[in-house]
């Protein structure tokens, strides 16, 4: 179970280099993050390369067919790119905004235990899933899998400190 503490502390991938663009280095990027605007220029982000972690700067930053394309000041040529191509960038936790009241990142979701209301454990969520209205939990206890619809009639509770959410499931679902 992790503190709060350690949930700020974590770095998230928010996005793969898969290509290059041009010869002055530019990054084709498949993003993960909600928003495009989640790139600003001056956004540190870390690459994983299987030679250690390498710090970048985004330079500049803009939509590119279904997906980015960034700049880096490290970055100023193709041949400068070609090592981070295939690399993961993630984002320090500290470095985002705080989500609003009632949202949260979806990091912080997947991992914590759901119970009902009443107390009975229905599994740990194992991954999300957006929908046009609402994102979807998927629950797994091991034995089955269960669809969770984040929705306010159904999260009754989520407690990132103890790693708890508490549901009230429509009928059908339990």
């Amino acid at each position: 179970m992790s503190s709060k503490n350690d949930l700020e502390n974590r770095r998230i991938a928010i996005g793969k280099i898969t290509g290059a663009h041009g010869l002055k280095g530019g990054a084709r990027v498949y993003s993960w993050a909600e928003s495009f605007d989640s790139f600003q220029a001056g956004m540190r982000l870390t690459a994983g390369l299987p030679t250690g972690d390498i710090e970048l700067t985004v330079q500049s930053a803009a939509p590119h067919k279904k997906g980015l394309l960034l700049t880096f000041k490290e970055v100023g040529d193709i041949n400068a790119l070609e090592p981070f191509i295939g690399s993961e960038l993630f984002v320090d936790r500290a470095n985002l905004p705080e989500p609003e009241d009632g949202s949260y990142y979806w990091i912080d979701i997947i991992g914590l235990q759901v119970v009902t209301e009443a107390g009975e454990s229905l599994g740990e969520v194992v991954s999300i899933f957006p929908t046009g209205s609402n994102d979807v939990y998927v629950v797994k206890d091991g034995k089955r899998e269960l669809l969770v619809p984040a929705l306010a009639s159904v999260l009754k509770d989520v407690d990132l400190d103890k790693g708890v959410m508490v549901v009230d499931l429509p009928e059908g679902l339990s």
